[in-house]
C-alpha cells in the first residue's frame, strides 16, 4: 500500500500523522477495485511502503487505519 502523499522517509510520514495531517492509503494497480482490501470503515491495520514507484522503497511501516485514515504508524 502507498500513502496518498509521497513521503520520502518513515520519519516524515510519522511526523505528518502526529501533526494531524489526514493521510489515506491506496493500492496501486488495484485491478479489482478493492483498494487492497481496505474497507474505509472501522479500524484495521495494513502495511505501507515508500517512496512511491519508480523510486526504490526505502521505508516500510505497519499502520492503523480508522475509517480509511492513518491514525498510528509503527
Amino acid at each position: 500500500m502507498y500513502t496518498d502523499r509521497n513521503f520520502k522517509s518513515k520519519k516524515e510520514f510519522k511526523e505528518a500523522v502526529a501533526g494531524g495531517y489526514k493521510v489515506g492509503v491506496y493500492q496501486p494497480n488495484d485491478m479489482f477495485g478493492t483498494n487492497g482490501g481496505i474497507k474505509n470503515v472501522g479500524e484495521e491495520t495494513c502495511c505501507c511502503e515508500g517512496p512511491h514507484y519508480p523510486e526504490p522503497h526505502k521505508w516500510y511501516a505497519s499502520v492503523t487505519l480508522k475509517d480509511g485514515i492513518v491514525v498510528k504508524v509503527k
